[in-house]
């Protein structure tokens, strides 16, 4: 399966319209709801074969970001056979008080994967606490960009974003 054709299957299967606030508190009238196309196996399988590509040869471990991020990293993972981290949006208060469960980051070279960018404030909070735990990080991987300047955004915390799709080319390629 070619881009274009995922493209065109997380347009059918993922974007709603409405009236959504975003995380970064913007209001918007179209929406990809990433559980949508992270439910569907077949399409999750195409979405990470693109990804996959994208990944930097020298990472050592693949962080994914609760909640969406973490279906993305686990089929990355098995794609690439790299191994994943499941990043807390806040450390755990009992038990191990891990941010991060799975692989160690510390002293590991760790790209980041999210679901869908907007303006990467949540990736920016969690990379700043993965690196407070010894993660070198630089690459963001996500399914889909939705905000361009999220690339300029991300860029000014030292991280080079890096979207298998863009909200812009999802729309073009459906003739929107």
């Amino acid at each position: 399966m070619n881009k274009e054709s995922i493209a065109k299957q997380i347009y059918e299967v993922a974007h709603i319209t409405g009236t959504f606030t975003l995380r970064s508190g913007q209001v918007s009238h179209e929406y990809f709801d990433k559980y949508l196309f992270e439910a569907q196996p077949e399409l999750l399988k195409q979405i990470a074969t693109v990804m996959v590509e994208l990944i930097p040869e020298n990472s050592e471990i693949l962080a994914g970001l609760e909640m969406g991020g973490i279906p993305i990293v686990t089929a990355l993972s098995f794609n690439s056979g790299i191994p994943a981290a499941f990043v807390r949006k806040q450390a755990k208060e009992y038990g191990t008080c891990k941010l991060a469960e799975g692989a160690d980051v510390n002293g590991k070279r760790v790209c980041v994967i999210e679901d869908v960018v907007t303006t990467g404030g949540q990736i920016i909070e969690s990379v700043r606490e993965l690196r407070a735990r010894g993660a070198v990080i630089d690459t963001v991987l996500c399914a889909i960009q939705r905000n361009p300047a999220a690339t300029d955004i991300l860029a000014k915390e030292g991280l080079t974003l890096k979207p298998a799709f863009t909200m812009e080319y999802i729309k073009s390629v459906v003739g929107e």
